[in-house]
């Protein structure tokens, strides 16, 4: 009868409680085998080789001397010592041969894997440390892992180099950094099937958003090949949102995509050696289109979901997860083969608001994907070689093609990092991060543009697109603990038109977006004229017609291009504050606007005032514009329907006339969105004196108004606010504007309607928001950088007029309904 083995461990017999015996990526692994398979997350089989073998491989060769010769008295500070004290630690490590009783179980082991998955399985040998993978430190990267192995003698050698691998430079350093000891921290390796994403996908994903700390989305990334592309930054990663709290509720749709340019993939080179993999061309129509279908990212957000509520529920907190995922070519099946605490976003305090605000904007040397929100400056210092590194002077903006973790001594003095690739999960995301400084990953040209000792100043406080600029330029910061801030009566919103700051926005205690300008996404995202889209072939010029086709690639129709493109970033905005109510106003572009985006010149007319001209709620059913407008009602009716975003509420701007009016209701039904129906609420903009004037008539037709102050303000002093000349006569506190803003506020009332106020005049004039508070205004919407302002001004207000403020957790939707 055959005894227990002494040093293997299968996944179906460990969990999280063995951390001491298997380490933390193998405890992580057999959890999930044991507990989660049930539930559909697919984990390969495999069996850890515990602690108890490291520590017997060196007390059999008597190494422990040794060791500590190696690295006692080390100082990680000095990179030269520490390349030499750990390259002496590694060869003491693997001049200790495995005893002939622990290599025999690990053989038996692997014949028992390969019985179950047949002769032609490969292995992934990975690393997994005591004290890696915690909630509350990640060794990620620190160790080595092995991939493709094949037979018994490459088995054991890998083993082997595991274990040495605890004494790498970036892990020594690591524990010394965050208080490990050395000869207290010990090296489990886990054997697993290998999956074989060279032939597929693979990647990273968390169950929040990397950035903010956003909890209610999963991001995913994910390129072509083995994931080791995605972890280091040499490959730029597609990306994928997934909201949860609508995949929860059956709506099974990604929220929003950006297709990564996936240059190289990573696969398993056919030489012999220890070098098992190399970086082959992507080609160019695999790089064009995203490397997961939708069903895909759902099936990883599904596992992402179940992940993070095992771990909470076991932690009896929420924990966010960091999970690696791979798909294998061969069965076309997606695996989790890592998951983790996430340790960085997560430990952010939700209630304090960092703003960062440029004083200025500079000349832009490069720009690619933000990690973090903040702004620094300093010199800059590009490092082409390893060699270089010692060169490094702390405070210094590390300028580079991508980071490794041997790394990790230079960019601990560093203030900012900047790439030339990788993705926002890359090695010098990850690293900034946990660090705490800003990088700009992605930019491709950076140290070409960027020269040594260059002063720069580098942003990530913009939405998802960082920045470095030419020299230094001022910037303020402010710091708020929003737990503690009273929430007037008057209930205040922002407005937003960029998806790539939502996340970041919602942070702020708002009621939620009472101006989501959807102009913003189709002239960033979408670049395109719609009617261009319906009708490609008016047209004329080649180059805007190969352009078109370019973004337009993929797609069944070129008009699915602008519905995917627009509901996503409505839908992001939307995601960000739900389930409080989102304002989105239909396209108010002017016609010279219009024409300047992709083939626009085709469709639109030459006006000389395009301010009063064709705008607003006369395109949505004229000819010229109504199939235009049915795209945006289509992008409309995915977000609220398929996308399960029912707080979105839509706008109508500029709309001249009642008939007028009853038109567009008419055609935003006939595409599906029936004001009334599954709750839809229209609004209308009151910025023409005859909304004012009409005010009870409007009000039979829409579910509130919107007082867009700059437009009523030309309209009632008839100034062209584009016009230099007579700026000086745009005055928002003129006694004629505020009374059609006061008949606006009574007419709304009496109506029982509701009633807002979008423009900047509370943003820019203390005054006009007492004014607006005095009235008894539902809503004030203002853009995000005054947000906090405006919340003292109008509670100061408030107190003076002996209004109570309101509960933290009122809301908007609670009191509206």
């Amino acid at each position: 009868m055959n005894s227990a083995p002494r040093y293997i461990r299968w996944f179906n017999q460990i969990g999280d409680a063995d951390v001491p015996l298997v380490g933390g990526k193998n405890a992580s692994l057999g959890e999930m085998y044991s507990r989660l398979t049930a539930q559909g997350v697919k984990v390969p089989n495999g069996f850890a080789i515990t602690v108890q073998a490291y520590r017997a491989v060196l007390d059999q060769a008597n190494a422990w001397p040794a060791l500590h010769q190696a690295l006692d008295g080390l100082d990680v500070g000095d990179v030269n010592d520490l390349a030499r004290r750990a390259r002496a630690a590694r060869d003491v490590v693997l001049a200790a041969p495995l005893p002939p009783d622990l290599a025999a179980e690990i053989l038996a082991a692997y014949r028992k894997l390969r019985d179950e998955y047949g002769d032609a399985l490969t292995l992934a040998v990975r690393s997994s440390a005591t004290a890696e993978d915690l909630p509350t430190a990640s060794f990620a990267g620190q160790h080595e892992s092995y991939l493709n192995v094949a037979g018994e003698a490459r088995l054991l050698d890998s083993v082997r180099q595991c274990f040495a691998s605890l004494f790498k430079d970036r892990a020594i350093s690591y524990r010394v950094d965050h208080g490990f000891d050395h000869f207290k921290v010990f090296l489990s390796v886990g054997v697993m099937k290998m999956v074989r994403s060279d032939r597929a996908a693979s990647g990273v994903m968390f169950s929040l958003d990397t950035e903010t700390g956003f909890r209610d989305a999963v991001f995913i990334t994910g390129a072509y090949g083995l994931g080791e592309n995605v972890v280091q930054g040499t490959v730029d990663p597609d990306e994928f949102y997934v909201f949860k709290p609508t995949l929860r509720s059956g709506h099974r749709a990604v929220l929003r995509r950006r297709l990564g340019g996936k240059e190289i993939r990573m696969v398993y080179a056919s030489a012999a050696g220890r070098d098992t993999t190399r970086n082959v061309p992507t080609p160019l129509e695999e790089q064009q289109r995203f490397c997961l279908s939708d069903a895909e990212v759902l099936t990883l957000a599904d596992a992402a979901v179940t992940i993070e509520n095992h771990y909470s529920r076991e932690a009896g907190r929420p924990t966010p997860m960091d999970v690696e995922w791979a798909k294998d070519g061969l069965d076309g099946e997606i695996y989790i083969v890592q998951a983790r605490p996430e340790t960085v976003a997560s430990q952010k305090p939700l209630s304090l608001v960092h703003e960062y605000q440029l004083a200025a904007r500079g000349v832009v040397r490069v720009s690619g994907r933000a990690v973090g929100t903040s702004v620094v400056t300093g010199k800059a210092r590009v490092i082409t070689h390893v060699a270089q590194l010692d060169e490094f002077q702390p405070g210094e903006v590390l300028i580079a093609d991508t980071t490794t973790p041997d790394w990790g001594t230079v960019l601990k003095i560093a203030a900012a990092v900047v790439t030339n690739r990788g993705g926002r999960t890359c090695h010098a995301a990850i690293v900034a991060r946990e660090l705490g400084i800003p990088a700009v990953v992605g930019c491709a040209s950076a140290t070409s543009s960027i020269a040594t000792g260059e002063e720069i100043t580098v942003s990530c406080a913009e939405g998802n697109t960082g920045h470095v600029y030419a020299g230094a330029i001022a910037f303020t910061r402010t710091s708020t603990d929003v737990s503690s801030l009273a929430r007037p009566r008057t209930h205040l919103m922002v407005n937003l038109g960029n998806p790539d700051l939502a996340f970041q926005t919602a942070s702020l205690p708002t009621d939620g977006v009472g101006l989501a300008r959807m102009e913003f996404i189709i002239a960033e995202d979408i670049k395109v004229h719609p009617m261009a889209l319906v009708h490609p072939e008016k047209v004329a010029d080649e180059a805007v017609r190969a352009q078109i086709e370019r973004l337009t690639r993929g797609y069944a129709r070129p008009q699915d291009y602008f519905v995917r493109q627009l509901s996503e970033g409505v839908g992001t905005i939307a995601a960000a504050f739900y389930p409080k109510p989102v304002i989105v106003r239909m396209s108010d572009f002017k016609t010279n606007e219009y024409a300047s985006l992709l083939g626009g010149s085709w469709f639109e007319p030459a006006e000389s005032n395009p301010m009063i001209g064709f705008r607003g709620a006369s395109r949505y059913s004229h000819p010229a514009y109504a199939r235009g407008f049915e795209l945006e009602c289509a992008a409309m009716k995915r977000v609220r329907e398929e996308m399960g975003l029912d707080n979105v509420r839509l706008m109508i701007p500029f709309c001249r006339r009642v008939e007028e009016g009853r038109r567009v209701l008419d055609a935003m039904a006939a595409q599906g969105l029936r004001r009334g129906v599954n709750g839809l609420e229209i609004y209308v903009m009151c910025e023409i004196p005859n909304n004012v004037i009409q005010i009870d008539a409007f009000a039979r037709l829409f579910d509130g108004f919107s007082i867009g102050s700059n437009d009523l303000t030309q309209l009632v002093l008839g100034v062209d606010r584009d016009s230099e000349i007579v700026a000086f006569d745009f005055d928002e506190r003129d006694e004629g504007v505020k009374e059609m803003i006061r008949q606006t506020i009574a007419g709304a009332k009496r109506n029982q309607r509701h009633v807002g106020i979008c423009g900047q005049a509370p943003s820019d004039y203390p005054e006009i928001a007492r004014y607006l508070v005095e009235l008894g205004i539902d809503s004030m919407s203002v853009t995000p950088d005054t947000f906090l302002r405006t919340t003292r001004d109008v509670l100061a207000v408030e107190r003076e007029l002996g209004r109570p403020a309101r509960g933290v957790n009122d809301s908007f939707a609670k009191e509206t309904s």
